[in-house]
């Protein structure tokens, strides 16, 4: 019981710990998006093109490395075998991009020939994947 003469105490509301744990909710959502990214292709150094573009997420990756082996998404398939490949995961009607990275030290040619039987399949657009060149100034 409280008496007349007591003064009443004034009721604060502290935000510190609210605060932290907010910047601890952020912290968390920033790192797990970061995870979130989907590796599409194969690891090969890609040429650098000063007029590269970031695209859209491709539907199809053709994969090249430097000993001339194909990878559809991932899965190794023969030159033969590319086109086949592609339309049974294509839907009938359904455009597709498919991206091309082909290690710099591959022959021209055989890209050229990998490209050729792409082009076979109705609905495909190709993209050949670069990497931005920094090191030229802009010649805009």
């Amino acid at each position: 019981m409280r008496l007349p003469e007591e003064q009443e105490e004034a009721f604060q509301i502290n935000i510190v710990p609210m605060i932290d744990v907010i910047f601890a909710i952020l912290a968390f959502f920033i790192l797990s998006t970061l995870f979130l990214t989907r590796a599409e292709g194969l690891p090969v150094n890609l040429p650098k093109a000063v007029t590269a573009e970031q695209q859209q997420q491709a539907d199809f990756t053709v994969t090249i490395n430097d000993q001339g082996e194909i990878f559809l998404n991932r899965q190794s398939v023969q030159l033969e075998n590319l086109e086949t490949a592609v339309q049974t995961q294509m839907e009938p009607g359904q455009q597709a991009l498919i991206t091309i990275n082909a290690d710099e030290q591959i022959n021209h040619g055989r890209v050229v020939t990998v490209m050729d039987e792409l082009r076979t399949i109705e609905g495909a657009r190709l993209g050949i994947a670069t990497k931005p060149d920094n090191t030229r100034p802009d010649s805009n």
